[in-house]
C-alpha cells in the first residue's frame, strides 16, 4: 500500500513510524478548540502509538518527506475495526491528505480481515461529521459527547492464478444484472482482462473476450438470455469527455458495463458501480482484488459470495 503523488507519500505504518506520528497527532489534536471534556489524544507517546501498531495497523501520510498524516487502526470485535486518532497536521491542511488516507485505511482494513468500520465523532464538530458523511458514512449510533459513525469496507480477496482470477470473473457474474457498471483498475498485467473473460464466459457471451485496447469497447452478446457484456479499455482516453464519446449511455442500462482504466473517467456513467482494485504481489505474484461497492444499487448486496468456496481438502 505504498504510494506518492505529488509529494504525498502513503504507506503501511511501522513501528519505527511511531515517534513521527505521534508528533502529527499532536499538533493537530492541539489545534482544535479546547472540548470538555478534552480529548486524551495529546497524551499519546511513542510508545503507545507503537503498542497501538503492534496490536492493529495505521497509515503513515508524508508530505515531501515530512510527516503529515496518521490513522491508527484497531479492533473492536472479529470483523469490526475502529480508526482512531484521525490526524493531519495542521501544515498540511487543504493538500488532499485526509482523503487519500481515510481511502487507503479502508482498503488496509479490508486487507487486514475486517469487513466493516466505524470511527467516533464529537459533536462539536458537525462539519467533521459532514465530512464523514460525504465518503460513505453513516451514524450508526448517539455516543456521550458525539456520535459513532460506520461503513461497511470494500471485499478483501486472495487470487493466486489466473485460473482462479477467471473463476472470480465467474462469481462477479452471479451478482450483476443490467445496468451495473464495474471499473477494473490494475498496473498492466494484473489481470483485469482475465477477471472479464470468466465474467464474459458465466454470461454467455457469443465472442472471445480479449482486450479492448486498440478498438476501444467491444459488445459480446450474450447466448442465454443474460445481459450483453460491454467490455471498455479507457487507458488511451484522457479524461471522462473522451469516453462520452463512444456512445455507451446507449447500451449501460440493459448491458453489463466493465471500464478497464476507468478510475476517474467512467464514474458518471451511473450512480453506482463496483469498483474491482488489483494489486499484484512482485514475489509471488499473488493477487489481492478489493471490490468495493458505491452507490444504492448495492446497499445491503451480500457480496460475500464472490469469496472463492473452501477446498474439503482444507477443512
Amino acid at each position: 500500500m505504498n504510494g506518492t503523488r505529488n509529494g504525498l507519500a502513503l504507506s503501511v505504518a511501522s513501528v519505527d513510524d511511531a515517534a513521527d506520528m505521534v508528533g502529527v497527532i499532536h499538533a493537530a489534536f492541539g489545534a482544535r478548540p479546547p472540548l470538555d471534556p478534552p480529548s486524551t489524544a495529546i497524551d499519546e507517546t511513542p510508545a503507545s502509538v507503537a503498542a497501538a501498531l503492534a496490536r492493529g495497523g495505521g497509515i503513515y501520510a508524508t508530505m515531501d518527506g515530512r510527516p503529515a498524516g496518521v490513522i491508527l487502526i484497531a479492533e473492536v470485535t472479529p470483523g469490526l475495526a475502529t480508526f482512531q486518532r484521525v490526524s493531519v497536521h495542521p501544515g498540511f491542511q487543504r493538500h488532499g491528505v485526509a482523503s487519500a488516507m481515510v481511502a487507503a485505511a479502508q482498503d488496509y482494513a479490508a486487507e487486514l480481515g475486517f469487513s466493516r468500520v466505524e470511527l467516533f465523532a464529537r459533536g462539536e464538530f458537525a462539519e467533521l461529521i459532514a465530512y464523514w458523511q460525504h465518503r460513505g458514512f453513516v451514524i450508526d449510533r448517539q455516543q456521550p459527547n458525539g456520535v459513532m459513525l460506520a461503513k461497511d469496507l470494500p471485499m478483501a480477496l486472495t487470487v493466486p492464478t489466473g485460473e482462479a482470477m477467471q473463476a472470480l470473473g465467474e462469481r462477479l457474474a452471479e451478482v450483476l444484472a443490467a445496468g451495473d457498471l464495474v471499473i477494473a483498475t490494475g498496473d498492466l498485467g494484473a489481470g483485469k482482462t482475465t477477471l472479464t473473460q470468466g465474467l464474459g464466459r458465466a454470461l454467455g457471451s457469443d465472442t472471445a473476450v480479449i482486450s479492448p485496447t486498440f478498438v476501444l469497447s467491444r459488445v459480446h452478446r450474450s447466448r442465454t438470455g443474460r445481459p450483453d457484456l460491454v467490455h471498455v479499455d479507457a487507458y488511451r482516453l484522457s479524461d471522462a469527455a473522451d469516453l462520452d464519446d463512444l456512445d455507451l449511455d446507449a447500451t449501460v442500462d440493459r448491458s453489463i458495463t466493465v471500464v478497464e482504466w476507468g478510475a476517474g473517467k467512467a464514474e458518471q456513467l451511473g450512480s453506482s458501480r463496483l469498483e474491482v482494485d488489483i494489486a499484484v504481489d512482485p514475489v509471488s505474484e499473488r493477487r489481492t482484488v478489493l471490490v468495493r461497492p458505491v452507490g444504492p444499487r448495492w446497499h445491503g448486496v451480500d457480496l460475500t459470495r464472490l469469496a472463492a468456496p473452501r477446498d474439503p481438502a482444507d477443512r
